[in-house]
Formats: structure tokens, sequence, C-alpha cells
């Protein structure tokens, strides 16, 4: 009976809803090959434990952790079909021919490990793997004619009656079609034929079955569109939707949530439908995505949607709080939006367009179609309600939208903004804001009439605020802040309230309204204006929040929150217990409307955001309480000089246990250099990094969005790298940690500290022994010098000593010079006597010739006899002899010893060549010639035997 009843309700399902998609569309990322190196191809996704995204990819396995891509390729190269990611972190992979997994060593490094080896030979050649599921703790490959069970390091093959076209598991079944017998399923330890109709399913190929409720499953088919199964009975989906599964075929689909699911189309992108098969959305390439044909899709645990294309890969931010309204997917920017008579208006630059809001929360949920509004093209400047009228501010003039369609009221110029000075229904009051200047119009019978302008003010006001009727105020970027007052005659002037009233410049102010307070804002801060003292003032309450931040645009919504835009980013800030907290909104930054900025702050399930190409829509409730628990990783460190070296791969399961051992890096590697990321895949732009090297420096550095720090020459000591993530809502990670020690450099390693050891060792010996050796000499020194005091005294005693005997001596030598001249004087004596002598002889023989008297002659010739006797010159010389051998130590003694055979003239002659005697003197002392005295010396040289170069006196002197 329930079966029935889900029948009719399928059945009874309307068809008008069935192909429109929700206004607002979630963020796609595009990943194009040359962004993530590898195949176009990407056939099979999943999810590691610690949030890294692997793609069987054409090239191999592809992996994502946010920030950097890598590519793991299997040895022979083949193109992986099909990925498994087991408890024990084993990535199984399934190519041509080939069945594997990938493991992380210890260091995270991820190493291949084929497991052909355990598959019977004969089977061998089984193609491509297309599928592998984990069930009964075994895990199963699916190949086009083999399914392959691994179970206990045991391969078993199942071998198909014709081919085996789908393997998947649901609802802890495990389902596998063959093309002759249909679907199957497995049971103890064989695939058995399924107990339901299958003939429904014949010629269908299965490429699905997702559990819903109520043990129902839908049954997805390449090209016969949807199926119901429930109670072993097959139904075709029965309304106009499954001819449109059925014309794009369905490659594969997946569960997003509780109520909705995603299919995968070979024609036409993905279709999100609910479990009764109503399509929600269709996401193909006008919304963004690469490329029509979606191989594979994936639901990460943060509710993402990730395709594997036949070109490239793309992520769907589908549970994001931020949405995109894009009309007509046009490439217009969103200037205005307004929600009048519950539908939603976006003004563009294209014109108005509009959509009916259905009644719930998120309006971006909404399913519809916008239609263009008529009488509206070209450039939309705002949108607004007043009276219970919706006006329009238009480059061409001033308009009234009621059906659906435009009507002018003022065409005079272009309007930027209206806004509500006396709200009498019977006779409403507003001014405009145009291109020259300010014109105030009066409502009657709902018929707007121009009334009059300011006199005298042509500037373009396009920011306005009003604090009563009385005052209005005008800002231009590059003329000034103008007050706007009305005089007692109901006229108004205008006054320049720029440097003379408080603000720091006089360019790029900004007046806004918030509550009941006029502010300007400006690149110098925020100023309130004081309507006691007339002038601007510094904002206190903001200056704490804001700063000197450049705020140029401000906004307060219905719960008191302030939106604001600082230059490109755009922010809120909210109140709780009086405390203001700020948020930025970083996955909007860079896609506002510069210059024209606008947001239309609906309530906190409904912020619409004027954008470069459409419009965006924030739940803020939904942003706020999105705190999931973001995760860190350590994706890599590498080493390198000139060349990288991997030192940590970054696949451990456990995100906070980096460590498995402290790893000792040598000093030659002076670069280290670690990468980060953190899986979060739909809030990239909302997360900042932080990081520190304990042992270098203990403090965090600041917050940015670098996913890498590189760090060189360290020296040498103990490091641990900590870095933590946190995104915009403030909420922090945990910290995860490598640890690594650098090696001190090889002249101050532990080897080298013990050679140094031993060289000090060593060199202090050699001192020792220098310094021993050197205490030994000074003492020899000492002694020698004790010594040598000890002789100078001996010296010194003896000197008087020796001065006595110096006094001798000189007294001896004076002595001896004196006996030597005494010998001298008597030597000359004889000599001056053998003279004499001589003379008288010859005097007598001359005497003696010249006298005739004989007995003279007599007389004179006994005289000269006498003087021819030698006696007495005989005595003479032996007392001459005595005395010179007294002075010259017993010369002649010595002499006549030393030489018997020599004559008593020899003597004589030796004597007077002793005292150096010349040859002349010599002969007259012997009393004989010159040529006589030569001749007796050269007798005695020869008597005395001496040789030819010994000197004569030399000899005689030494003796």
């Amino acid at each position: 009976m329930q079966i029935h009843k889900i029948i009719i309700f399928i059945l009874l399902l309307p068809l008008g809803v069935q192909c429109q998609n929700t206004i607002g569309l979630p963020e796609i990322l595009n990943y194009n090959k040359n962004i993530y190196k590898a195949g176009l191809q990407n056939w099979d996704i999943k999810q590691s434990q610690n949030g890294i995204i692997y793609f069987a990819n054409n090239e191999g396995l592809l992996s994502f952790d946010g920030s950097f891509w890598n590519l793991y390729a299997s040895p022979n190269k083949t193109v992986t079909r099909s990925v498994y990611i087991s408890k024990n972190n084993l990535i199984y992979v399934g190519g041509q021919d080939e069945i594997g997994y990938f493991k992380p060593d210890a260091n995270g490094v991820l190493y291949y490990t084929s497991i052909i080896s355990l598959i019977p030979v004969n089977d061998r050649s089984f193609g491509d793997v297309w599928d592998i599921e984990y069930y009964n703790d075994a895990l199963f490959f699916r190949s086009s004619y083999k399914i392959f069970k691994l179970a206990n390091n045991v391969i078993t093959t199942y071998t198909a009656t014709k081919e085996w076209l789908y393997m998947g598991l649901a609802n802890n079944t495990l389902y596998a079609q063959d093309a002759q017998n249909g679907l199957l399923n497995y049971t103890t330890d064989s695939f058995m034929l399924q107990n339901i109709t299958n003939s429904i399913l014949k010629g269908s190929i299965v490429t699905s079955i997702i559990p819903t409720i109520n043990n129902t499953f839908i049954i997805t088919t390449l090209k016969n569109g949807l199926f119901f199964l429930n109670n072993n009975s097959i139904i075709a989906l029965q309304n106009n939707t499954n001819q449109i599964f059925k014309t794009n075929r369905i490659y594969n689909a997946t569960i997003i949530n509780n109520t909705n699911i995603a299919l995968a189309t070979n024609n036409n992108g993905i279709y999100i439908i609910n479990f009764q098969g109503d399509i929600i959305q269709n996401i193909s390439k006008p919304e963004g995505i690469q490329n029509k044909n979606v191989l594979s899709i994936f639901v990460d645990v943060q509710g993402n949607i990730w395709l594997g294309l036949d070109n490239g890969i793309d992520f769907i931010a589908y549970n994001s709080s931020i949405k995109h309204i894009n009309p007509f997917l046009q490439d217009a920017s969103s200037y205005a939006a307004i929600i009048f008579k519950n539908s939603l208006y976006i003004g563009s630059s294209n014109g108005v367009s509009s959509v009916p809001l259905q009644d719930i929360s998120d309006y971006s949920n909404t399913r519809g179609q916008f239609k263009p509004v008529g009488n509206t093209k070209g450039q939309v400047w705002s949108l607004t309600e007043i009276n219970n009228q919706l006006l329009l501010g238009h480059h061409e003039g001033a308009f009234i939208i009621n059906n659906n369609t435009a009507t002018p009221f003022a065409s005079n110029t272009g309007y930027w903004n209206f806004f509500s000075i006396a709200s009498n229904t019977q006779n409403p009051l507003m001014v405009a804001g145009n291109y020259n200047g300010l014109a105030f119009f009066n409502g009657i019978n709902n018929i707007w009439q121009l009334q009059n302008s300011v006199a005298n003010f042509n500037e373009s006001s396009r920011y306005v605020a009003t604090s009563d009727g009385a005052v209005i105020w005008v800002s231009h970027p590059y003329h000034g802040v103008f007050c706007i007052k009305k005089t007692n005659n109901n006229n108004y002037i205008s006054l320049n309230y720029t440097l003379n009233k408080g603000l720091p410049i006089a360019l790029n102010n900004h007046i806004f309204k918030v509550g009941s307070t006029i502010l300007v804002t400006n690149n110098k801060g925020v100023y309130i204006y004081n309507s006691k003292q007339d002038i601007f003032e510094v904002f206190n309450e903001y200056q704490k929040i804001f700063g000197n931040k450049n705020i140029r645009y401000l906004k307060e919504d219905a719960s008191g929150n302030i939106w604001f835009i600082e230059n490109k980013s755009i922010g809120v800030v909210y109140f709780k217990n009086k405390q203001a907290s700020l948020i930025y909104i970083p996955e909007l930054h860079n896609k506002l409307l510069s210059g024209f900025e606008f947001i239309y702050p609906v309530n906190n399930t409904n912020i619409f955001i004027g954008g470069a190409t459409g419009l965006y829509h924030i739940n803020l409730e939904k942003y706020k309480t999105n705190n999931i628990l973001l995760p860190i990783l350590i994706r890599s460190v590498r080493i390198g000089n000139t060349s990288d070296s991997v030192l940590y791969g970054g696949n451990i399961a456990d995100t906070l246990n980096t460590n498995t051992q402290i790893k000792s890096i040598k000093s030659n590697f002076n670069i280290i250099r670690f990468e980060f990321a953190s899986p979060i895949y739909g809030y990239q732009n909302n997360l900042e990094y932080s990081y520190r090297l304990k042992g270098l420096d203990n403090n965090w550095a600041e917050f940015t969005k670098r996913t890498e720090k590189e760090y060189t020459y360290l020296p040498a000591g103990s490091y641990t790298f900590e870095v933590k993530v946190r995104n915009n809502l403030g909420v922090e990670s945990n910290i995860v940690s490598y640890k690594f020690i650098m090696l001190p450099k090889w002249y101050v390693s532990n080897l080298a500290k013990i050679i140094y050891f031993l060289l000090v060792a060593l060199l202090l010996y050699f001192i020792y022994k220098w310094q021993k050796k050197k205490f030994k000499l000074q003492k020899i020194n000492y002694q020698l010098e004790q010594k040598k005091l000890l002789y100078v005294l001996e010296l010194e005693g003896n000197k008087k000593e020796s001065e006595i005997i110096n006094l001798q001596n000189e007294k001896l030598e004076a002595d001896i010079n004196f006996q030597n001249a005494e010998l001298a004087t008597s030597a000359m004596h004889l000599v001056k006597k053998g003279e004499l002598l001589t003379k008288i002889k010859a005097e007598l023989a001359h005497i003696i010739k010249e006298i005739d008297n004989p007995k003279a002659q007599q007389e004179l010739k006994k005289l000269n006899r006498a003087l021819n006797d030698d006696d007495k010159l005989g005595n003479e010389w032996e007392q001459f002899a005595k005395h010179f051998d007294k002075v010259h130590s017993n010369f002649l003694v010595l002499l006549k010893a030393k030489h018997p055979a020599i004559t008593p003239n020899e003597l004589k002659l030796s004597a007077y060549l002793r005292m150096n005697l010349s040859t002349k003197e010599i002969a007259q002392l012997m009393n004989i010639t010159l040529r006589g005295v030569e001749i007796s010396r050269y007798r005695l040289r020869k008597k005395l035997a001496l040789e030819t170069e010994t000197s004569l006196f030399d000899y005689l002197i030494k003796i």
C-alpha cells in the first residue's frame, strides 16, 4: 500500500517548476589542467580522513589540499579510473591492467605498491578498473569483465556472464549489474540475482543506486533516466523531467544532504534533484562550469560538490551561505535591489528585472525565472519604495514601476536616488538627487509632480542623507560636503561644509545617515555631525572600530548591524552585549561594484550586495554560525641547497602528529621550506595562517594568506615549526608542529669537537713539554747565571789580585823593556866600540905606512895587535849573553840545548835576530860584512832545519 502511495505521489508531482533553477547559485571555481598540471579527464573523486581530495586522473592519482596540487603516477603510467581510501589510510587505485595502493611512509611520502601478483595469472589481463568498493571487510574492484575481491591478502575473481556494467554500495548492500543477468547483489561469496523485477531495467545501464527514505532507492541509468526501487519493485519516474535525464545521460550520482541528490550528466552539467525527482537546479556551462561532460561527482565533508570533468575539475561551494544572483546570466553590474510586493527587483546596467519570491527564509533558494521590467533598458541607479510605490532612478530620468512596467514621471535629467521627507499619505513629499542637484516632488493622487529645485546648487547628488525635511546633506567626492537648509520662506540654500567645518580633507568625502546620525567617511576616518557646534568631529565610537580605515560605504540593517565597504572589501559590525565585533566577508573581496557600492540588508538571512556581475546574497545568520572545526596540515617539508629533497610528504592521517621521528638535517642543506594548508575548500578566502619557529623565534608571525615559509642558513640546534590557521570569524585551529634538528657544520660537529679536543689535548701536552723544557732551560740558565754571578764575584774578588798581577806584569815588562834597553845600549856600545876600534886600527895601519921609523912602526904594530886581541871582547860577550838570557828566559841556553851543533857565532846571530836588530847592526856587532850576515843567516836556517815558508824570526821568537 505504501508503494502505491509513493507511485501516486510521483505521478502527481507538479510539472511546472521542474526546470526552474534557484535564483541564487553557489560560487563555482574552475581548475583547468594548467592549474593542477595533470591530464584532462578526472574519473573518480574521494576524500581522505585529513580532508585531502584525491582524483583518479588520466595521468595518475591527483591530490588537492586547498593550496597545493600533487600528482602521483602509477609505475606503468596508465590512466587511473578509480580511487578508494581505506580506514587505514591506504589509497587504492585502479588503472588499466593495474591495481595497487599508495601508502604514506613514516615521513608522510606516498609510495606505490602493486597487488597484481595476487591475481591469478590467467586473470591479469582485465582492462580498466572502473569502480572500487569496500564491503564486509573486503575490497571489490570492477573491470568490464571481472570483479576482483581482495580479502586477507587473497584475491578472488568473479567473471561476468556477459559484461559487468555497474558496481556500487547502497544501504550496506553491494550491487552489481551484469549485461545478461541484470541487477545482482553480493551474498556470502557470490553475486546473486536480485529478487526484483529486472525486466524494466533491461537494456538500461545502471550508473548509481541512491538510498532515499522509507527504504526507497533511486536508480540512475545512463540513457533511460530515473527509476524507483522499493521492496523489490522497480518503476520509472513518471514526469517530464525524466526525458531531460534520458537526453542528457546520467553518468554518476551522489547524495548531497537529507533532501537532495546531485546527478552528473554527459551533456548538460549537473542536476540537483529532490528525493521525488524534481529538478531544483541545473548547473551547467552558462552557470559557470567548464565542461558539460561530468565524468565524476563527489560531495566533501563540508557539503561542497566536486566535479571531475572531461576537461578539468570544478568546485561548487554548494553549502556556502553566499550565493550569486545573476538575472539571465548576464555580465551586467548590479546597482540596486529591492523587495517590493513579494518580488525581488534588481537594477543593473541593462535595466530592471524581477522574480516572485517564495515564502522561505532564505530568498536565494527561491526557484523561479527573472523577467525584464518593461521600459527600463539602460543604466539603473536606484530602486526605492516611497508611499507604497516603487520608484526607479535611471540614467534617463525618474520612473514608477507598476505591473512590471516602468512609467516616467520626470525625464529632465538622470536621477540617482529618492528620499521621503514627509510621509503624509495625502500630500507626500520627497527629494531626489540627480545629475544637476536636488529636486523636490509632491505626490498628489499617486502622481509625483516636480515642485522645485535648490537654487544655485548644481552638484551631482549621488550621496544624499536627510535628517529631516529642513536639512538635507549632499556629498560629492571631488567637490566637498554641502548642507541644504530650508529658509523661512520655504526655499533652500546650500552651504559648503568641507574644510571650514571640521573635515580634514576636501576630497573623497562620503555622507551617510546611520540611525539618526549624519556621518562623513574619508581616508582619515569617520566623522559625526555635531549640530550644537555646527561642525564635524571625529566619531570616537566608530574610530575605535575602524581606526583610520578608508570607509567608502555605511549601511545599518534592521538588527542594528553596520555594514561597511573598505576599499574593495566588505564587512559588517554587529553588536553583542554592547561589544562590537567586526567581520569581513573575504569571499566578496574585489567582486564589488567599485565606486557604486550598494548594500540592501533585508534581514539577517537576506543581505543583497551589488556586484561587478549580478547580485550577491548573504545569509548572515548561517554565515556567523558556520564555526566549523578548522583543520591544518603541514603538507611538505623540503630541504635543499642546489636541489630539493622531501623531508616530509604531508600524507600522515593524524594531522596533529606529523613527527614520527625527529629528523636531523645536514648543515650543507642551507634552505628549509614548509608548505601548509587547511582543506576547508569552501572558505579558502577566509583563511589566514600564522607560524613560528621555536628555537629561532618564539613569537607568532602576523596572520597572512601565505601558505609557505622558508628559512635559510639556520644555526645548529633543535627547532619546532608550528603553524595554525584562523578564519574571518576569529576561529583558530589547533597547532600542528614539525620538529627537526639542524646539525652543526662539520667543523663544529661532535666528531670535530672530539678532534678539536684531541688537538687541544695534544697542544696542551706539547705546551706542557715545552714549558717543562723551558723551565729546565731556565733552571740551567739560572744555574749558569748563578755560576756567572759567582764567576763575576770571583772575578771581582780576583780583580785586585789581577790588578796587582797586571802591575807586576807591567813592572816586569818595564824591567824587561829596561833590560832590553840596556842590552840594546850594551849592544850599541859594542857596535860603537867596534866601529871605533876599526877606525883606530885603520888609522894605525895608515900611520904605520906613513912613518919611516922602524921602532915606531914596531910599537904601532904591537898596539895594533893588542887591539885585535879578542879575549876582552869575549868577556864582554859572555857578560851580554848572561844578561840576554835573564831577559829572554834562557833563550840561548834553550837554543843550544835544542840545537847542540850550533856555534858561538851562530848563537850571537840568533840573539841579535831575537832582538830584531837590522842586518847592518848585526854586521857591525859581529864585525863582518852585510853579505857575511846574509850568509850567516842562511847557514843558521840550515843548521836549524827550517822549512822555506817558516820565518827565522818567528821561529826564534817562539823559543
